[in-house]
Parts: structure tokens; C-alpha cells; sequence
């Protein structure tokens, strides 16, 4: 219901002259909307060929660069605030957050097992 149907009651009527200039503006953007939705569907594809080209990039980057982190490390110095500087033949010295490392037991390792007895009160 429009505006001016709820205040004066009755259906507001254009002018002949409005009515057909809107009737064929209408018409226009009828099928600019076809044309529209095929650009639009266009768009898409581009986005998302895109979207895979950014995916092989990333792919082909990782590839070839290598982890840091491959190998054993040794602990050379514990600085403060948690810092650790570390040394590995490959790399060298350098610091890292000392919470971030993990230990690094040769060998098998046991695993014991304790028992409790529990007893009801």
C-alpha cells in the first residue's frame, strides 16, 4: 500500500506523458537486468580464477621454501623474559620464544604405570 493511498484514500494515477516514459524505463532495465546477471556471473568466474591462481602460488611458495625447523636443535643460552637462543649446524644461532620448544628424549621411552587403591568410606 503506498503512502498516499493510506492518507487520501484512493490510487494515485500518473499523467499519460510519466506513465509511458515509465512504462518503456522499465521495460529498458528489464532486459539490462539480463544483461546484467550474465555480467555478474562473469565476475564470479574471474573471482574465482583468482582465487585458484592465488592457491597454486601459495602452493608452489611452500614448496619451495624450506622449514627452519627441520633437524635438532641444541639450547646455547637461556636469556630472560622465556627468550632462548638456540644453534643448529645448518642454520647457526638464533633466538626464539623458549615455549615454543619441545624436548627431544633418544631412545624409547618408559612409560610407568601407578595403581591406587580407593576404598569407600
Amino acid at each position: 500500500m503506498s503512502p498516499y493511498r493510506l492518507v487520501f484514500g484512493k490510487v494515485y494515477r500518473l499523467p499519460v506523458e510519466l506513465d509511458h516514459r515509465a512504462y518503456w524505463a522499465v521495460k529498458k532495465l528489464n532486459v539490462g537486468s539480463f544483461m546484467a546477471g550474465q555480467n555478474k556471473l562473469l565476475e564470479l568466474n574471474e573471482l574465482d580464477e583468482f582465487r585458484n591462481e592465488a592457491y597454486e602460488n601459495a602452493k608452489i611458495y611452500k614448496e619451495k621454501s624450506k622449514s627452519r625447523w627441520l633437524g635438532l636443535f641444541a639450547v646455547v643460552v637461556s636469556l630472560p623474559y622465556g627468550a632462548v637462543q638456540i644453534h643448529s649446524e645448518k642454520i647457526g644461532h638464533f633466538k626464539v620464544n623458549g615455549q615454543k620448544l619441545k624436548h627431544y628424549l633418544e631412545g624409547p621411552v618408559e612409560k610407568r604405570q601407578s595403581v591406587m587403591i580407593l576404598e569407600p568410606f
